[in-house]
């Protein structure tokens, strides 16, 4: 878990699944320290007479969390994110146990980065995210003489 490795230690390919429940606690916790507070995601009134019929976890912190399993499981923490994009593709809510399959789809040796995509789906099966975003590494620090 967070290991640091290198560019040269990435293949295409590599994927990694992880499945997390999306707690009160989370939401509450996100919540707080960015100060999101849409109604849909804290006023169950408000969110019950939407579409979705009760609160919705932030979809921002669904794709955070998809985020930390490309890192803590998938490609470490050395490399910097310099793009990402998000698919909201379906409702994510309290309680919901989603399942994140995050993978290298392609590595360019010329500019030290990887793009990686990700799917995210509940028990259902119903999809709740897609993601694609692209990660930069540092070069190699010449060799001492």
């Amino acid at each position: 878990m967070y290991d640091p490795k290198s560019f040269d230690d990435l293949s295409v390919g590599e994927k990694v699944t992880l499945s997390k429940t999306i707690t009160e606690a989370d939401g509450a916790l996100y919540i707080a320290a960015t100060g999101d507070f849409g109604p849909v995601h804290v006023d169950e009134v408000y969110a019950g007479a939407t579409r979705f019929g009760k609160r919705l976890a932030p979809g921002i912190m669904v794709a955070g969390l998809c985020t930390s399993v490309l890192t803590s499981e998938l490609v470490g923490t050395i490399g910097v994110s310099i793009e990402d994009r998000f698919w909201f593709t379906g409702p994510v809510f309290y309680g919901d146990t989603i399942t994140f399959d995050v993978w290298i789809a392609e590595k360019r040796e010329e500019n030290r980065t990887i793009i990686w995509q990700a799917s995210a789906r509940n028990t259902g099966g119903l999809e709740v995210l897609k993601a694609e975003a692209t990660l930069k590494f540092p070069r190699k620090k010449p060799a001492a003489a």
